[in-house]
């Protein structure tokens, strides 16, 4: 009889631990997500959800969502982070939004469309996404998390400028700052020498459209010996950043490293190193 009582308390509480993590394919459509660029596409994509193992009962669970770059699908890009292993150890549910050719011809994202950099286009797309997986799972409102590579750091930029009263963290890896381009022609040359727009100018102004209380904190990862995304571009990002959090100030040139409050250096694998730039709120990261 105990044993029965304790097993109703942990699927009423805490969730079935012997129940496996299992994936959930949607597919969801915004009023504000067509393309400037591509007014007649419909503005729909499909997702991805992990649902991890012993999810179930009362407890609010942290909301990842995983956005892939260039030619990648969501699956390649579970697979390649391992990250339902993650899930499953840590309680997430992963959202992986789904690109097609129908939507670019390399399956990318159209971060350099001028309505996703608005916040409407794919961002609205996702936030839809969002939207309809916090209604149908128990989510931890102030635990929703953004992350994205290449194009998809450049989304998940968008996405974190646009609605940072949705995000509780944005990362971003090889990624670019939130309306970095000025339309679809100049992205090419954007992601290889940087932004042809004012990006800290960008995040000034959605601090200002928020109210002026945002603090969303920003993880963002560049190699120095990227081909395809300069390093620039990860400089503006975090200038864009400090900019949405209130840095009133940022010294020094658009395309450089904005000086940290502290920096070390991580020694790596066959003589590389990892140079670790943070900048504070006080005594917060931001």
């Amino acid at each position: 009889m105990l044993a029965r009582i304790r097993s109703f308390l942990a699927r009423l509480f805490g969730g079935a631990p012997s129940a496996p993590g299992y994936y959930v394919q949607g597919k969801k459509f915004a009023w504000h997500g067509r393309l400037d660029a591509a007014p007649l596409l419909w503005p729909s994509r499909e997702f991805l959800l992990y649902v991890p193992r012993g999810y179930g009962g009362w407890t609010r669970r942290p909301l990842v969502v995983l956005i892939h770059g260039c030619k990648q699908t969501p699956e390649e890009l579970a697979a390649g982070t391992r990250i339902a292993a993650l899930a499953d150890q840590h309680g997430w549910l992963v959202l992986m939004p789904r690109q097609t050719s129908r939507g670019n011809p390399w399956s990318c994202w159209n971060w350099f469309d001028t309505a996703t950099a608005a916040g409407r286009g794919e961002a609205a797309i996702v936030v839809a996404q969002v939207r309809s997986v916090r209604r149908g799972y128990r989510i931890h409102p102030r635990r929703i998390f953004v992350a994205g590579m290449s194009a998809g750091g450049a989304l998940a930029a968008a996405l974190g400028v646009n609605h940072p009263e949705m995000f509780a963290g944005v990362f971003i890896h090889s990624g670019l700052a939130s309306g970095a381009a000025s339309g679809p022609a100049s992205a090419i040359k954007v992601m290889s020498q940087g932004a042809d727009t004012d990006s800290h100018q960008i995040g000034s102004r959605a601090r200002a459209a928020a109210g002026g209380a945002v603090r969303l904190p920003l993880l963002a990862i560049q190699g120095e010996s990227d081909t395809v995304v300069a390093q620039a571009n990860a400089f503006q990002l975090v200038r864009q950043y400090l900019a949405l959090n209130g840095r009133a100030t940022i010294e020094g040139a658009s395309d450089r490293r904005p000086q940290p409050d502290f920096e070390s250096i991580v020694p790596l694998d066959e003589g590389r190193s990892m140079t670790i730039a943070e900048y504070r709120d006080g005594r917060r990261v931001t």
